[in-house]
Order: structure tokens, then sequence, then C-alpha cells
């Protein structure tokens, strides 16, 4: 069983039901970290699976209410770089939601994509995507 962590845009976002719904449940296992209380538990419970899962999934969208979850997977790419790129995968829904960002935002998520791919990380534009590479994964 393939495990991934879904990070990313919270803020009542609805892309982690559509993701887990195009998931294939007899290979994918997948946390969804949102809880409607937060409390140390859960900060650990998280914790563990962005440790341990097969993949940390971070996807951004423009319901993203603050910078937090830009930091977050800044931070695992980083961490990750060197060891597992792969292990990271971000998703940036830009292109569906391209009314609700400004020029300056679609240049800077332009960016963020060629860098993340020239460190050789894993970013995807859309759901369907993302699910179709989890689904056929294949381990060695």
């Amino acid at each position: 069983m393939t495990t991934v962590f879904l990070g990313g845009t919270c803020n009542n976002s609805t892309w982690r039901e559509e993701l887990i719904s195009k998931l294939d449940s007899d290979k994918i296992e997948a946390f969804n970290p949102v809880v409607e209380d937060w409390t140390e538990e859960a900060q650990a419970l998280e914790d563990k699976h962005k440790k341990y899962d097969d993949f940390c999934l971070y996807c951004i969208n423009s319901e993203m209410a603050g910078p937090y979850s830009i930091f977050e997977l800044g931070f695992d790419l980083g961490r990750s770089l060197g060891l597992r790129p792969e292990r990271t995968i971000v998703c940036l829904l830009s292109e569906r939601d391209e009314q609700a960002f400004t020029p300056t935002q679609l240049k800077g998520f332009t960016k963020m994509q060629k860098d993340i791919t020239d460190n050789g990380g894993l970013i995807f534009n859309n759901l369907d995507d993302v699910a179709n590479y989890l689904n056929t994964f294949e381990r060695f």
C-alpha cells in the first residue's frame, strides 16, 4: 500500500475529497490532516505522516488563506532534495483558478514550477494527473 500525506490549502477547500475519490483505495492510503479540533495529538499525527508516508502532496489553490502551506511545501521539498526529491509532490491549481490569482502570483507559480522540476521534484497542475501518478506508482 502506498501512503500519501495530503497537505496544502485548507480553508474549506474540497480538493482533498476530490482527489481521494480519484485514488485507487486498494493501492493508495491517503491521510487527510484536516480536523475540526487542532490538538497536540493531531499535530503529532500529521508530523508522523509527513515523515513516514511514501509521498507528501501539497496542493495549492486560490482558497489558501495564509502562507503556511507554501512554507510547508518548500520546507519538505528542501528536506527531501538529495534524498528522494520525488517524495514531495506539488499540485498548483492555478490554471483552474486563473481568475482568482493576480498576474504577479501566476508569474510566481511559473517560477516555482520551474525551480521544483529543476531540482527533481514532481509538480502537477490538476488532480487527475496527481491521481494517475499515484495510482500507477510502482515500488521497486
